[in-house]
């Protein structure tokens, strides 16, 4: 006889199972899948609270810049040079050997049409790809998720791992799901209290049969994936930091052969208001350093080529700094694009015009959906202008 407290325990786990065995299943497929366009994947990486894409890829040689920023400008002797023109903040030293390697493109000025400064309003615009009077309920992922995406009728499809599900990820049809820790997941499904349920008979309930028989596939994929995770042990030292934790779980998953199509997370919070140099210094090494360990270990595996990571703040900073060694909330900004197959590297547009500013603030050359339709279109090779709503011209970094 199942009791109540049983019978919930089992729910809970069985509801985070429904969505595992067709992600567990995928990893036999790995080796056909890689350079394939079925093999691809995506990273989307959310620096929160609103990056100041300025003091990050920095004009080190521009007068306006340290007329504008007195106190908090990056000194020259300071930065990571990547041409006579820009240089990257000095705490992005994993950036610039990434760079360094070709396997990044930069994009200057990235922001969409009359910008919105709040940080949650400006969020959502970013996450559902909407213009900035209209509000939409389903995110650009999700969107993806919905309608072009082949074979993506699961949550496992796209991962958050977090808690929390972003609106990103959020489809009408489809959404994705929010993992922090998968080995924790596998972990329980193997415990053997979960074992001995799956094991009960004569129980006439269709409800909990079929919560049974859920957990005794997704039992049967845990072993398996804990059988085929011994085949891998990595090498690589991650950071142990909240992202380099984010990052090592990612690059797991991509290596074990998940069949996971896009992966998010997000960092921060970089709304440095005050003390910016050294918050936002920390943060951009913490993301430097993860990222760095990321490439190393999918090139150690060969999976590199079949990754494509991108960086997005909600808005940029202003041009100007404030009384308290900070920035307020500004506009565009600044996308960091990685991998193996980029056909443009380095830097894809012109450095931000300091004298043709709005309200003191940068305008945008680069519509951030274009970024998105280039993901969609040229990378994983579905409708982007169907996601999207309307046709926006692609870039020629993928």
């Amino acid at each position: 006889m199942t009791t109540r407290r049983q019978f919930i325990e089992i729910s809970s786990l069985a509801s985070a199972a429904l969505f595992l065995p067709r992600f567990l299943k995928a990893q036999s497929n790995t080796e056909l899948l890689k350079g394939s366009i079925e093999g691809r994947k995506m990273i989307v990486v959310q620096l929160s609270g609103g990056n100041d894409g300025l003091n990050t890829v920095v004009p080190y040689r521009n007068d306006v810049y340290y007329r504008m920023r007195p106190v908090i400008g990056m000194k020259p002797d300071s930065l990571l040079a990547i041409n006579d023109e820009l240089a990257l903040n000095k705490a992005l030293e994993g950036f610039k050997n990434i760079y360094d390697e070709g396997g990044m493109c930069i994009l200057n000025n990235v922001g969409y049409p009359n910008p919105d400064r709040s940080h949650f309003r400006s969020m959502d615009i970013w996450q559902t790809a909407s213009n900035s009077d209209e509000v939409l309920t389903n995110g650009w992922i999700g969107r993806y998720l919905d309608s072009n995406c082949p074979q993506c009728d699961k949550a496992s499809m796209a991962i958050e791992v977090d808690d929390t599900l972003s609106l990103a990820l959020k489809g009408d049809k489809v959404k994705g799901m929010a993992v922090k820790d998968p080995q924790r997941l596998f972990s329980l499904a193997t415990e053997p209290y979960f074992k001995s349920m799956t094991q009960s008979s004569g129980d006439t309930n269709e409800s909990l049969n079929y919560l049974i028989n859920t957990m005794t596939e997704t039992i049967d994929n845990a072993q398996y994936i804990y059988q085929r995770s011994k085949i891998y042990k990595s090498t690589i030292e991650y950071p142990d930091t909240a992202i380099g934790k984010k990052i090592k779980t990612i690059a797991e998953l991509i290596i074990l052969g998940i069949d996971t199509k896009v992966f998010y997370i997000s960092h921060g919070s970089f709304d440095t208001h005050v003390n910016e140099i050294d918050q936002q210094g920390r943060l951009l090494r913490e993301l430097g350093d993860a990222v760095a360990a990321l490439v190393k270990d999918l090139k150690m595996n060969n999976r590199f080529n079949d990754v494509m990571l991108m960086t997005f703040s909600e808005f940029g900073r202003r041009v100007a700094e404030n009384a308290s060694g900070g920035t307020d909330h500004g506009t565009a900004n600044n996308v960091f694009v990685m991998g193996g197959s980029l056909h443009k590297k380095g830097i894809y547009n012109k450095a931000p015009d300091l004298t043709f500013l709005q309200d003191g603030d940068l305008k945008h050359d680069i519509d951030f959906r274009q970024v998105y339709t280039t993901l969609l279109t040229n990378w994983m090779g579905v409708n982007g202008d169907k996601i999207l709503g309307r046709k926006f011209e692609t870039l020629g970094f993928a």
